[in-house]
């Protein structure tokens, strides 16, 4: 049970293979040709059989005896079918289908096959896979790759042979290539789900088409980029614009925006060309794992040093520089004519013992995160002496070291020396720089995927009823545009300040609220059907008086009905006007994206904001530090500090704004589009000027709290399962889901345990938990898997006699949904010190609440038969003991839930 459901599939002990028969060339598939000619090139590690669907029931029945973990299927459509019932005959756990052109229909007939028969299956429509460490070559694309660290996921049958074909040139190797066409089974999430756990894969790369589930692929992809780099390459980006949008956001707002946004929320890379491609393949090859943006530049040219400083700053990279203690140590190793103020430019005179004195000296520097090499061809200096230096410093470099030889002919010895050594090399100092940059971009990514928001912020509690009330209410009416009021109504039970507004239906009603509420005053005409009111002279700013009022009332009522003569006209709208000095306009919008749901936008606002088109995106929920990040990455956001003698704006007020449009995101399923534009913002606060909000009816039924946020791409933090329970013995302790800031006090839990407690949880001799599982273990997705934490807040004596308090944990319970979607695999373990006081039995009560809750009907585990505590508690908790067929050592114990 600790193996991976899709073990059978990419690392079988055995296959049986369905691909015609070899010697009779006619029975042969083209994809078949080639399958037999892979599989046939190299020795495979497991046992390799080939079978006619045509064979005897009797060798079908000895076969089925023995059964086998994978079943490769390579024939014409028609016998597909046939032969994915005999495998699931057979036992077979897995089966892989290489072919093309078949539609849907013959898909979803597989599909229902591969299910009854209980059989995970891979395709149909792709080339198939290779898993070069096993020298197994189940693919028709072409000849096995070298082994290596790298993982390729591609749904793109040619460019997974481009890659392959490019890759055995460079010195580029696999540990695992993926080919996924259309209609296919396992899915590129479950892919990403194995590579996620998967010794042999250092980091992976995507070629991505689209995906069918967004929850699915964001929870797969965060897991995966929580233990390994993961960069990703997406074709078929759409301009941003949507015909039928019904609000600035929706109209500036294109999908491929939003893709963006849910790459970083899920710590990938994403490049955007083939060549950028390749370029981050070489750098993950060489397992490099950036920590910063400070690229140091060696060069014995300046020419192709500054045009790699000018890309550094082009793509916003920051330009290593040498501390002065390094260049001071470094300096009397240098030729005479070199030069350290920003590039180590090292001059012409340059040699090999120079470039490895420099860039040594920078890998020891605290303020450079990787170096660039470039190498300029000088008469009288062999390229490939340098490139040796450079292998030689890279043996003992914690950093990422990047090459550029310049050149062709000359140095194409230089660079095979260097392809060698794993040190990725470029041709121009663009392209080394703009892998750095992708790479590099994996660090600032990793913090974004660290958060974890819940749906309500530490904010005062929004009136969540309230704002149901009115949206049930427009509904009820058939309506899906909210009116202005209607529309700031909604943001003020959420706390969002908003500029008191009342509706006029004649002119002098308009003159006597405009004088109870005090000049000036704005008029705005209100109508469902004007989604922007400025276009049909629908806006009237800074009215003085009441005789203003009372004329422009009377004027933008003619001027709108000659603009749009069918619009229906609910009255005109008299507010306050904001009284900001020096104040900024910005735009908070919403648009829900397919696949990905609801998206928050952030940008400058006004008239212009479709001209001035600035927008950033961040996936909900949001909380402090992804409300700065997601300002801070809009144009606007220059204009927010000391500008032109206006003051610094209230950023913290723009930050609360957000939180709470990111509440109303979580809370409210039924909206699909918003725009809070403009809000106005300056050193005293924000406050929303006008508003329009779009809904429609739930996308899925929220009636039980587990589906509650269904809607949402990213399950938020789950704060409802947070409970405080009385310890035995005295005191209390605080049983809540896991957070990634429990880092640190889980791993002090483990390190506490005695050596049989670890033995007992882990099955492994380990003191501490690896960093990749320590991070696995407190990232995790709440959709698909739960960790509840006990605890216990314990007071400290210090040596001095003062007394202080610390959280600590003290237990964990957690439980992984399985492949079936309807059980669920737990672990527990306990401190050794709190054992008998009932936090065994209370975590694991939780933890199966929870997974009741999100509608599992059984809970199953693997306990150590010597285990005999574990045992005793299962027993008195109702669970059932009994053996586990696949190891002695252990019981399975189960509980229907």
């Amino acid at each position: 049970m600790d193996k991976h459901y899709l073990t059978p599939l990419f690392a079988p002990e055995s296959i049986v293979v369905f691909a015609g028969q070899a010697d009779a060339p006619d029975s042969l598939t083209p994809q078949g040709r080639a399958l037999h000619e892979a599989l046939r090139a190299q020795r495979y590690t497991g046992t390799l059989r080939f079978l006619d669907i045509h064979t005897s029931g009797g060798t079908l029945a000895d076969l089925a005896k023995t059964g086998a973990d994978l079943a490769i299927i390579a024939l014409p459509p028609a016998d597909i079918p046939a032969a994915l019932e005999i495998a699931g005959r057979m036992t077979c756990r897995s089966a892989l289908v290489i072919s093309s052109g078949i539609g849907a229909d013959t898909a979803s007939e597989l599909k229902r096959i591969a299910k009854r028969e209980g059989v995970f299956l891979l395709g149909p429509n792709g080339l198939g896979l290779q898993r070069p460490p096993l020298q197994l070559n189940a693919s028709a694309a072409g000849p096995l790759a070298r082994a290596g660290s790298l993982a390729l996921v591609s749904q793109s049958g040619a460019l997974t042979s481009s890659i392959l074909d490019w890759a055995g040139k460079n010195g580029v190797g696999f540990s695992s290539v993926v080919s996924l066409g259309p209609n296919t089974s396992v899915d590129i999430a479950q892919v990403l789900d194995f590579l996620a756990n998967d010794r042999q894969t250092q980091s992976i790369v995507v070629y991505l088409e689209g995906i069918c589930s967004a929850r699915s692929f964001m929870s797969a992809l965060r897991s995966a980029a929580t233990a390994k780099p993961v960069v990703v390459l997406k074709a078929g980006r759409k301009p941003a614009g949507n015909e039928a949008a019904q609000t600035h956001s929706g109209t500036i707002v294109g999908s491929d925006d939003v893709f963006d946004a849910a790459l970083r929320r899920a710590g990938a890379v994403r490049v955007r060309s083939f060549v950028q491609l390749f370029s981050a393949a070489k750098c993950l090859a060489s397992r490099y794992r950036p920590v910063g943006r400070r690229l140091a530049i060696v060069t014995n040219g300046g020419g192709p040093g500054v045009l790699a400083a000018d890309w550094v700053n082009e793509i916003g990279l920051a330009l290593g520089r040498l501390s002065p203690e390094s260049a001071s140590a470094l300096s009397p190793k240098l030729p005479a004519l070199a030069s350290l103020a920003d590039l180590i430019d090292l001059s012409e005179d340059a040699t090999p013992e120079h470039y490895q004195a420099a860039i040594e000296t920078a890998g020891q520097d605290r303020q450079i995160d990787g170096v660039l090499a470039i190498y300029s061809p000088k008469a009288g200096m062999n390229p490939a002496d340098v490139a040796n230096a450079l292998a030689e410093v890279k043996r003992g470099m914690g950093k990422p070291l990047l090459s550029c030889w310049m050149g062709d002919a000359s140095v194409a010895a230089g660079r095979g020396i260097l392809n060698d050594a794993l040190i990725p090399t470029f041709r121009t100092p663009e392209a080394a720089v703009g892998a750095f940059g992708n790479i590099a971009s994996f660090y600032q990514n990793q913090q974004l995927l660290q958060q974890t928001p819940p749906p309500l912020s530490t904010l005062a509690k929004p009136d969540i009823e309230g704002a149901r009330l009115i949206i049930e209410n427009v509904l009820a009416e058939r309506r899906k545009v909210l009116t202005e009021m209607e529309s700031k109504t909604l943001l003020a039970a959420f706390h969002i300040p908003v500029t008191q507004t009342l509706l006029a239906r004649s002119p002098n009603e308009a003159m006597m609220i405009a004088t109870q509420l005090g000049f000036p005053v704005a008029l705005k005409i209100d109508s469902p059907d004007i989604p922007h009111k400025s276009d049909v002279d629908g806006v009237a700013l800074n009215i003085l008086n009441a005789t203003g009022v009372r004329d422009s009332y009377q004027d933008m009522m003619e001027a709108v009905s000659r603009a749009r003569p069918q619009a229906r006209i609910n009255g005109i709208t008299v507010q306050t006007m904001a009284r900001a000095r020096r104040g900024r306009e910005v735009c908070v919008g919403l648009v829900t994206d397919d696949p990905f749901g609801p998206v928050i936008a952030f940008g400058a606002g006004g008239t212009m904001i479709e001209l001035i088109d600035d927008r950033a995106m961040e996936l909900p929920p949001l909380n402090q530090f992804l409300a700065r990040h997601l300002i801070s990455r809009s144009r606007v956001a220059e204009t927010l500090g000391e500008w032109r003698g206006a003051p610094a704006a209230d950023r913290e007020a723009l930050e609360r704004i957000l939180l709470r449009v990111s509440e109303m995101v979580c809370e409210l399923p039924q909206l699909r589009e918003m725009d809070i534009n403009p809000i106005i913002v300056d050193a005293s606060g924000a406050v929303a000027v006008d508003a329009r909000i779009v809904i429609d009816h739930s996308p899925q039924s929220a009636s039980g709290r587990a589906n509650h946020y269904q809607h949402l791409a990213i399950l938020p933090y789950p704060a409802r399962y947070e409970q405080l329970w009385p310890l035995r013995g005295g005191g209390d302790y605080c049983v809540r889901p896991i957070h990634p800031d429990d880092a640190q006090m889980l791993q002090e839990l483990v390190r506490q345990l005695s050596a049989e407690s670890r033995y007992f949880r882990f099955v492994s001799s380990m003191v501490e938990l690896p960093a990749t599982m320590l991070s696995r273990f407190t990232l995790i997705d709440y959709d698909r898997e739960m960790a509840l934490v006990a605890v216990f807040r314990e007071r400290q004596t210090a040596a001095d006699g003062a007394v202080a308090e610390r959280d600590r944990i003290v237990g964990v319970s957690r439980y992984i949904t399985n492949p079936d979607q309807s059980s669920c695999e737990f672990s527990l373990v306990v401190a050794d010190d709190f054992s008998g006081r009932g936090l065994g039995s209370r975590l694991m009560l939780s933890i199966m609440d929870v997974a009741r809750d999100k509608g599992l009907s059984e809970i199953e585990g693997l306990v150590l038969t010597q285990n005999a505590p574990m045992l005793k508690l299962m027993r008195n908790l109702g669970f059932r003991v009994k053996p586990f067929a696949e190891d002695p050592d252990f019981r399975l114990v189960t509980h229907g839930l």
